[in-house]
């Protein structure tokens, strides 16, 4: 299994998400040990990825699912074992050269597009885990184009809060949720 792993991930597992399932949570928490188990993270090699993990979570001491998994993921930053580094090119700031749509990079969020430049730079194209950032519903058919695969690990979350953020439009379908053992 390998990964790009979105930060919200980290977030939800950690309880920092507000008006979150509890089986959004389970399933976070579940993917991220699965990943220290037996898998692989897939990160830039400037730290953009690693930045933001940090920003937004604790480290001394960790506090929950999520901190401990950037505790693990910093320890294990140089053992590619468990984590894999590609080279993301940021002609601007929040824009990389690596990003799959020029078009999609201008409407997706700046401090998200790291994530799929990271994806598409990789030459495996690993899947981008995604919690339940509803805007993603929006972005995630435009990236598998590309042949970037996003998996909501909270389909019904994701699509809750999509039809209570944007009320006027009809709620996008996500891709089929895929189990953590078929990426073995």
């Amino acid at each position: 299994m390998k990964a790009v792993v979105d930060t919200n991930v980290l977030l939800v597992a950690n309880g920092q998400h507000p008006d979150i399932s509890e089986e959004c949570v389970q399933s976070c928490i579940d993917r991220l040990q699965a990943l220290q188990a037996s898998g692989v993270v897939v990160i830039d090699d400037a730290y953009h990825i690693l930045g933001e993990y940090q920003h937004k979570t604790s480290l001394s001491p960790p506090k929950g699912v999520g901190d401990v998994f950037l505790k693990w993921l910093l320890r294990n930053a140089g053992n590619p074992r468990h984590v894999e580094q590609v080279g993301i090119t940021e002609i601007a700031a929040d824009r990389y050269a690596e990003f799959p749509d020029d078009a999609l990079q201008d409407r997706f969020d700046a401090p998200d597009r790291k994530f799929p430049a990271v994806a598409n730079a990789h030459p495996e194209k690993p899947p981008i885990w995604q919690a339940a950032d509803c805007k993603w519903l929006d972005w995630w058919p435009t990236l598998a184009l590309h042949g970037i695969r996003v998996e909501f690990l909270c389909p019904e979350d994701a699509c809750r809060f999509y039809r209570n953020k944007f009320p006027s439009q009809p709620a996008p379908v996500p891709p089929l949720s895929v189990s953590v053992l078929d990426h073995d």
